[in-house]
């Protein structure tokens, strides 16, 4: 199965690469366009290591809470918008939080499917249909930045696009 990758970051970045400027702003159409697969082609090459298309977004929550800051509600808005468009009306996503590594293990896998099952809960009061979404509390266990595990960038909530 293929996957694609849509990370909800306290820390914004556009495209793919983490050095590259923040943007705020993301529209519903840039969503939809780095949740679009591609096309499928057929490769000479069975070893080679396809990248997923991603989009970073800045979305935050309280600290050491569910509750997803005011600010970050727009955004949500338009990746709710982006969900519902015809081009992805087929496909199911999941949604993974993940946290810094402060705090213990146990109680992070638990902040993080709290804030997984948040995001669920706002993307299908928006209309996104809930039997096409998942979520899943990873922890620390995967971080952004593992030189840096405690840094706010770790903090994030990852939309994974299954076809």
């Amino acid at each position: 199965m293929k996957k694609l990758v849509l990370s909800l970051c306290c820390v914004l970045a556009f495209g793919g690469s983490w050095a590259q400027a923040p943007r705020a702003d993301v529209s519903v159409d840039e969503i939809v366009n780095a949740l679009t697969p591609a096309p499928r082609t057929r490769s000479l090459t069975r070893n080679l290591k396809v990248e997923p298309a991603k989009i970073d977004l800045t979305i935050q929550f309280d600290f050491n809470s569910a509750r997803i800051n005011d600010d970050s509600r727009p955004q949500l808005e338009r990746l709710a918008q982006a969900l519902q468009h015809e081009r992805l009306a087929s496909m199911r996503f999941q949604i993974e939080g993940h946290t810094d590594a402060q705090g213990s293990a146990a109680y992070n896998l638990s902040l993080s499917s709290r804030r997984a099952e948040a995001v669920l809960a706002f993307l299908s009061q928006q209309g996104v249909d809930k039997d096409k979404l998942q979520a899943l509390g990873k922890g620390f266990s995967d971080l952004l930045d593992p030189a840096e595990p405690k840094a706010p960038k770790n903090r994030r909530v990852r939309i994974l696009t299954l076809e």
